[in-house]
């Protein structure tokens, strides 16, 4: 398989790691910057043993016959025409989170390439930790029981600089705060193992910690579909910045899921602890995480394609995390309660 690395922000490195991880061939790169590309792809041949080639415009990859699929990495605001280009051409796609700038825009672009018939995956990479994974597994044998509570939270810090680049943090480019940003890979997670929210009632800020347009802290109370109700705090205000969680209190057991961390108490006395804890990116440094996740994320989406099915994350399930952002920000806006109802 031959992919091209489009937008080489500071996750590129973590795609670029994952992609010699994988074993597949980096065919080229692509950014904004044809001198910037250049430099990258220079420096990545340290990582890969060959440096791959530089292309100048979304045309030049379509015509390119051996290119596979394209590991699309610009900000959100910067995709639709490059997923026109690219799924019109039968390029399938890998996207970073989240696919646009908020649900309207993001299910034009999911549908583009389902007309197109081509795959469109989503980076959430938190789906593919263990501890991720062995909870699920737990939920779906009902290990626990029904599930009456869950509490997330994603108690993040980001120093100001990193609001500082042009563009971050703004509704035009990002779509928002740390909402879209980062709480959506904890959000999604969520909602990929206790199912879809039927309301939400949340309160957005921006704290006087941060000078930014979007928000960079957010409560909020969800009912979902299922009958448990949950609680969400979010932030990138939480100097020096911790370890995001799910809890989860059923009627058996409950489990706390900490990064790559997974601890269940029982209600008969028994703490069971699996995987192993990780570094998520939630201090001064965010990109202080393993590419391993994103390396699982990459050799899913190969294994999808080359087996016609959907991949972990496919684009359609992925506009569930921003129909759920959308609606918190609306009821902290409105001051109201949010039904997301099929038929809203």
């Amino acid at each position: 398989m031959n992919a091209v690395l489009v937008g080489l922000g500071m996750v590129a490195e973590t795609h670029l790691r994952a992609v010699a991880g994988a074993g597949i061939n980096l065919a080229g790169v692509m950014a904004q910057s044809a001198t910037k590309a250049k430099a990258f792809a220079e420096a990545a041949a340290d990582t890969l043993g060959y440096m791959p080639r530089v292309y100048v415009s979304a045309d030049e990859i379509v015509a390119d016959a051996g290119v596979d699929f394209v590991i699309l990495c610009t900000p959100p605001n910067a995709r639709l025409e490059l997923v026109k280009t690219f799924a019109g051409a039968g390029k399938h796609i890998l996207m970073e989170k989240p696919i646009e700038r908020d649900a309207v825009a993001a299910e034009a672009i999911v549908e583009i390439c389902e007309v197109q018939g081509v795959t469109l995956g989503v980076v959430l990479q938190h789906r593919m930790r263990e501890a991720s994974q062995q909870l699920a597994k737990l939920l779906n044998e009902d290990a626990f029981g029904a599930v009456a509570l869950a509490e997330i939270s994603v108690p993040w810090w980001r120093d100001q600089s990193y609001y500082n680049e042009p563009g971050r943090g703004t509704y035009a480019r990002d779509g928002g705060g740390v909402l879209i940003s980062q709480a959506i890979h904890t959000l999604d997670l969520a909602l990929s193992l206790l199912g879809p929210v039927a309301t939400v009632t949340a309160s957005a800020h921006t704290t006087a910690l941060h000078a930014m347009e979007s928000e960079d802290f957010v409560q909020a109370s969800l009912v979902f579909a299922s009958g448990a109700i949950g609680s969400v705090t979010c932030s990138t205000a939480s100097f020096p910045g911790r370890a995001e969680t799910i809890t989860l209190h059923c009627a058996k057991a409950s489990a706390i899921l900490e990064t790559g961390r997974l601890i269940v108490h029982w209600r008969d006395g028994k703490v069971q602890k699996l995987g192993t804890e990780n570094a998520t990116g939630g201090g001064a440094d965010p990109m202080a995480f393993t590419h391993d996740w994103h390396q699982a994320i990459l050799t899913d989406f190969i294994a999808a394609l080359h087996e016609g099915r959907a991949p972990v994350a496919p684009g359609r399930e992925a506009l569930n995390v921003q129909q759920l952002i959308d609606a918190m920000i609306l009821s902290s806006r409105n001051d109201s309660t949010i039904s997301l109802s099929k038929d809203r």
